[in-house]
């Protein structure tokens, strides 16, 4: 049953995928819906089984390596963490693939959409349910290459090339920091079992394990959208809205957190990195809800809101609240996936129109697509008694009663964000269904309410918004629920929710929630009944600027592109002409053949055929060998002996001059010098020159005697 979870997707989106023509459309959305509904219930077994029962599954397939200092097996591992996580990946993925069903039916490409959507599921089920680094590194890019491919489903679209690639190589980059840290637990530990590095994290280093955490964490930034790795997630709203819904909500971005969620027991050993990723969390969430502020694209406002939730759930890991983290990851998954669904409702029955300034008045149109909406708005900015309350008021409590100043930074910002995130969600709810209308008139006449397949989703995602928090928030975080067990490490100089619930002061309490009715109430109010109010604001010329750069999302973009991407594209111009197509190729088989080459025609050249020619290079050679015999005499005095003054083994540097006044004066080598002299010689430069020398040594004498 267990591996049915994770196969039977795979078969789904194998089967629409490579048999589509076989199937057909409807048979390729047939499948592919069927096979997540049976996951879907599958899995809720497992969540009854593995979570409530307390018994987790762990099932090894086959070894992958097993040489004597590494052991790597398939292993599917399923613990509370991997079925809570699951059960909002499926349920999710599901209903999103019945939406898609309406959506996407004009469309000519549906049996590879589809196949690529349960792909995507399959991917993630891999990665949350891998036993050990190596499964979850399988999964990590599985599903890396499928966000590529449905984000350019429009392939023939340049901007969703652009986003498709921006995404990838922005991926990529916290991919190869990921890889670093699993060759630094590979160094440290010597393994890459989950259990067997969790149980050894105690006994080792701190700095090794700030490295390791860190190395991870940017792996995790990326695939969460965490500043400075984040500018690929507003562009990835290219591709259909369907794939938006299921790469904001439970897939791809939840990825980075799940990683820091199950290599708790090695955050918890490294105080460095749970305070960078509580700035970074806190700083995320402020900077996306700004950039939400101005934003006039009906999804990429839902975007950065999703890009602020992301930073709630990083700064929630910082603080050692694991528990917390999760459940406002699978709470989003819900209430977002229903924005956008809702959005993509909005956008399909006004004639593709995304530009909320070209909407307006679609309350009478479509009061159910608002009805949902409004649900989804709400609990995203944390109503009371609405499933987002229960997580995120609670991260904004535990930061406060981290009582630390990265406790009180993170309050602050996380505080000041949710009456912003209030603001520009209702801003999108006034601007989009209770402002006047501002489209044409053909768009109006259009609207309509959807197809069942599509009110479905929303209606059980709606539902899914306003209870699962309630229903489900002390079974994961209550004071003294075990429901985790092992799945999750909290060291107990960490623990902190008894002071965020019994010490804090109740204005602490209240005042994210005051902020976020000021903000809603502020967006309703300016909207509705002061909506030239802005024409007037900007005409100040600070006001201008500050549209500009919040509009710019902190000129991010220019940074990279100004001096990473450009120097980037410099040094590899450099590498290319310097290194492959210089040292490269000057040293490699393609230079050696040319140098070879040109040497043999140098050489080839030389033979004449003139006996003259032939006697010249006979003397010059006859010359070069005098020179390389000569040549230790000439420039070398190291072996001389000072008695006789012929050439002897020793270090004496003084019998230089006796040995020239010898050859000066004694200009006959008689039978008591000249075979010594043989001897050193023939010793010193080898037995094969010795008659050449003697007689060369000869000719010397007499020439000048």
């Amino acid at each position: 049953m267990y591996l049915s979870i994770i196969t039977i997707p795979l078969l789904g989106s194998l089967v629409s995928g490579l048999l589509g023509r076989k199937v057909g459309v409807t048979g390729s959305q047939f499948i592919t819906c069927t096979s997540l509904i049976l996951s879907s219930i599958l899995i809720t077994i497992a969540f009854y089984e593995v979570g409530i029962c307390g018994s987790p599954v762990s099932i090894e397939l086959i070894k992958w390596l097993d040489i004597e200092i590494l052991n790597i097996s398939w292993t599917i591992y399923f613990d509370q963490l991997t079925v809570s996580l699951g059960l909002a990946v499926l349920y999710c993925s599901t209903l999103i693939h019945i939406y898609s069903v309406d959506y996407l039916s004009s469309d000519p490409h549906i049996q590879r959409f589809f196949s690529y959507l349960s792909a995507f599921t399959a991917g993630m089920l891999l990665l949350i349910c891998g036993g050990n680094f190596f499964v979850m590194f399988v999964g990590w890019e599985a599903i890396g290459v499928v966000s590529y491919l449905l984000i350019n489903f429009y392939f023939t679209r340049l901007q969703s090339n652009k986003a498709a690639i921006l995404a990838f190589t922005m991926n990529r980059g916290g991919d190869m920091l990921m890889s670093i840290g699993f060759f630094a637990i590979f160094a440290t530990f010597g393994t890459l079992n989950y259990s067997e590095i969790f149980s050894l994290v105690p006994y080792i280093n701190e700095n090794a394990i700030t490295i390791v955490a860190l190395f991870l964490l940017g792996g995790a930034l990326a695939k969460s959208a965490n500043i400075p790795l984040h500018s690929w997630l507003p562009g990835s709203m290219e591709a259909p809205t369907p794939v938006s819904a299921l790469l904001h909500a439970a897939t791809l971005v939840t990825a980075g957190i799940y990683l820091l969620i199950r290599v708790s027991p090695i955050l918890e050993y490294s105080s460095t990195a749970l305070l960078i990723i509580t700035v970074i969390g806190s700083s995320t969430a402020f900077f996306a809800a700004t950039c939400g502020l101005v934003q006039n694209d009906l999804k990429r406002i839902i975007a950065f809101s999703t890009i602020s939730q992301l930073g709630y759930m990083m700064l929630a890991i910082g603080l050692s609240q694991y528990n917390v983290a999760l459940l406002h990851t699978v709470n989003h998954a819900f209430f977002k996936a229903l924005l956008f669904l809702g959005a993509g409702a909005v956008i399909h029955s006004f004639g593709d129109q995304q530009d909320v300034r070209k909407m307006g008045g679609l309350i009478k149109f479509l009061p159910f697509t608002y009805s949902v909406m409004l649900v989804g708005s709400l609990s995203l900015l944390a109503t009371p008694f609405l499933t987002g309350f229960y997580s995120k008021d609670l991260i904004l409590e535990l930061a406060y009663g981290h009582y630390s100043f990265s406790g009180y930074y993170a309050f602050i910002l996380g505080s000041i964000t949710a009456g912003i995130t209030a603001f520009y969600s209702f801003r999108l709810i006034s601007l989009v269904f209770l402002s006047t209308a501002n489209g044409t008139k053909e768009a109006y006449l259009n609207s309509h309410e959807s197809n069942l397949t599509v009110i479905i989703p929303l209606l059980t995602l709606a539902i899914f918004s306003i209870f699962f928090g309630f229903v489900f928030s002390d079974l994961f975080v209550g004071i003294g629920s075990d429901f985790f067990g092992n799945a999750i490490f909290i060291h107990p100089n960490n623990i902190s929710l008894v002071e965020a619930e019994f010490s804090l002061n109740p204005i602490i309490k209240l005042l994210p929630a005051i902020l976020s009715f000021i903000g809603s109430f502020s967006a309703i109010y300016l909207y509705n009944y002061l909506p030239n109010i802005f024409t007037n604001l900007f005409k100040n010329i600070y006001l201008i600027k500050l549209y500009s750069f919040l509009n710019g999302k902190y000129y991010f973009d220019v940074i990279y592109n100004q001096f990473i991407i450009n120097n980037g594209l410099k040094l590899g111009y450099t590498i290319s002409k310097e290194i492959d197509r210089g040292v490269i190729e000057l040293l490699g088989p393609y230079g050696l053949n040319n140098y070879f080459s040109k040497t043999a025609d140098s050489l080839s050249k030389l033979d004449t055929g003139i006996i003259t020619t032939y006697s010249l290079y006979i003397t010059l050679s006859l010359i070069s060998l005098l020179f390389l015999i000569f040549t230790p005499l000439i420039f070398n005095f190291n072996y001389l002996d000072t008695s006789n003054g012929f050439l002897l083994s020793t270090d004496n540097l003084e019998g230089a001059p006796i040995l020239l006044e010898g050859l000066a004066i004694n200009h006959e080598f008689n039978n008591t010098y000249l075979p010594k002299a043989t001897a050193l010689l023939t010793n010193h430069f080898g037995e094969e020159l010795r008659l050449i020398i003697i007689y060369i040594t000869t000719a010397l004498i007499v020439l000048t005697k």
